[in-house]
């Protein structure tokens, strides 16, 4: 088996993706905006969500990202945010942490990082899909070091102009091939990426 690493986020068009599910969610340098997703609901989004998760079979994500997740889907396996629940409580859950003694109660999670890369290897040989879901700070390493095979944004029709980014400055030039574009209800988009080969090429258009 040779598995996929799917990132989900949601994001601003600014390309903020700090705290988009409630104002606790991460507060990190005075970030004022926590929730801010809730302004601008669209059914389609749920829905897109719903159908890539229906091959996830292994959750990778980081530390706070973990506790939030842990501290709520266990308590949500029934109801409307069931389904959700239930598969997020049956699947192994990966914890990227360079703290080796952090305690991990969430039944079937684990502690990765380390050696990223070949913890990632592992990943693909034993899972078929492993979704990394907010997580910026992890997130922005596999982007770094290309250690994910597709990144799906949800991308809302919000400037906040502050807040940690999917691609901050200093971010590691890259190629990325659309793979699908779609739109929602209430202006989210949906875009999907995949990793393209070669450097980013400079030039003068016409020329």
């Amino acid at each position: 088996m040779t598995g996929r690493i799917i990132i989900d986020l949601f994001t601003t068009l600014d390309g903020v993706a700090q705290a988009p599910g409630g104002p606790e969610e991460d507060a990190s340098d005075g970030f004022p905006f926590g929730g801010w997703q809730a302004g601008v609901p669209d059914e389609a989004v749920g829905k897109w969500v719903m159908d890539g998760m229906s091959t996830l079979d292994a959750l990778l994500l980081g530390r706070r990202t973990y506790d939030i997740f842990a501290a709520y889907w266990p308590h949500h396996t029934t109801g409307p945010e069931g389904p959700i629940g239930q598969l997020f409580d049956r699947v192994p859950k990966y914890v990227a942490s360079r703290d080796a003694d952090i305690e991990l109660e969430w039944q079937g999670s684990s502690r990765v990082g380390g050696d990223l890369t070949a913890e990632i290897a592992q990943l693909r040989e034993n899972h078929r899909d492993v979704h990394v879901i907010g997580s910026v700070d992890l997130v922005q390493t596999l982007l770094t070091e290309q250690l994910f095979d597709e990144l799906q944004l949800w991308v809302y029709p919000v400037v906040l102009g502050q807040g940690k980014k999917v691609f901050p400055d200093g971010a590691a030039p890259a190629n990325l091939r659309l793979l699908s574009a779609e739109v929602g209800d209430n202006g989210a988009v949906s875009l999907r990426y995949a990793p393209a080969p070669g450097r980013v090429r400079t030039g003068t258009m016409g020329q």
